[in-house]
């Protein structure tokens, strides 16, 4: 057993260096994957997860695998499809997911474009799925600190966020906090994706956002025990998914993910909001 769980963790360092990520990413980026559960987002994320691979793949491509560089241009890349779709979404008869999906689409497009005409099939490779397995001290620092930064805004924020998680109208009534906290946590959510793309890639940030909140959900009737149920699902399926691409030798990424999947088919058909147990009774405040 010891060489089946613990091991892979002692003996060699890059597979500590993916784990340490790993729980970085469940408590900054799940929490944030939590909100945006609640405020019915979660496509959004997906969305954004997309739009920032063309600012990112610059950054590659120009400077290789600069951390700053790549941190910064999906940073900007993701604040620019944010802030396009507002603009549309306010000038213009289209809905905000109408005008989201077009541009995540095309900067989808773009970042795909940029990676194949001047990188390799492996430059894609690793834009798109990561390489947590190859997380460098600056890349650990990079994802420590995001998830040390979203912990303090999500504690400075809370109680709007849940507000404008339940009832936003009544939040934009009674609190000039309502802006503050839709756009911050607009930021929030494109740091996080930019944190995740450096360990799990573009197309698998997001499933350690999702999977674990959404499973979550199926057990915990109150926010705060949400939370944290939801973080400790996404450690658990980024430790085990770690350890099933060392024995299995499969992608990390992927695998990480495929836990955390596995993890919300099993509440799905064990949990008491699940299929088979019926529907959980859901107090009011819960309600989103």
């Amino acid at each position: 057993m010891y060489d089946l769980l613990v091991s892979p963790f002692t003996d060699f360092a890059f597979m500590r260096r993916a784990l340490a990520g790993c729980l970085a990413l469940a408590l900054g980026a799940t929490p944030v994957g939590a909100f945006l559960m609640l405020r019915r987002m979660s496509l959004m994320g997906d969305a954004m997860s997309h739009a920032i691979l063309p600012g990112a793949a610059l950054g590659y491509l120009a400077f290789g695998l600069s951390l700053g560089a790549m941190t910064v241009g999906g940073i900007v890349a993701g604040l620019v499809v944010v802030l396009a779709a507002g603009v549309v979404t306010r000038a213009s008869i289209l809905k905000e997911d109408a005008s989201l999906a077009a541009f995540y689409l095309l900067s989808l497009a773009a970042g795909v474009m940029i990676v194949s005409l001047r990188g390799r099939n492996l430059d894609l490779l690793h834009v798109l799925f990561g390489s947590v397995l190859a997380l460098d001290d600056g890349s650990l620092l990079l994802i420590g600190g995001i998830a040390t930064l979203t912990l303090f805004a999500l504690a400075l924020l809370f109680r709007p966020l849940a507000l404008e998680c339940f009832d936003p109208a009544f939040l934009r009534g009674v609190s000039r906090w309502s802006p503050v906290a839709h756009y911050g946590f607009l930021m929030l959510v494109v740091l996080n994706l930019v944190s995740g793309f450096h360990a799990l890639g573009t197309l698998m940030a997001v499933g350690i956002m999702i999977l674990p909140s959404a499973a979550a959900r199926l057990w915990a009737h109150e926010l705060p025990a949400l939370l944290g149920l939801a973080v400790a699902f996404a450690a658990a399926s980024g430790a085990t998914g770690l350890l099933l691409s060392f024995h299995a030798d499969v992608p990390a990424g992927p695998a990480i993910v495929l836990m955390c999947g596995l993890v919300y088919f099993a509440s799905l058909l064990a949990a008491p909001g699940g299929l088979l147990a019926g529907r959980l009774p859901v107090r009011h405040h819960l309600e989103s």
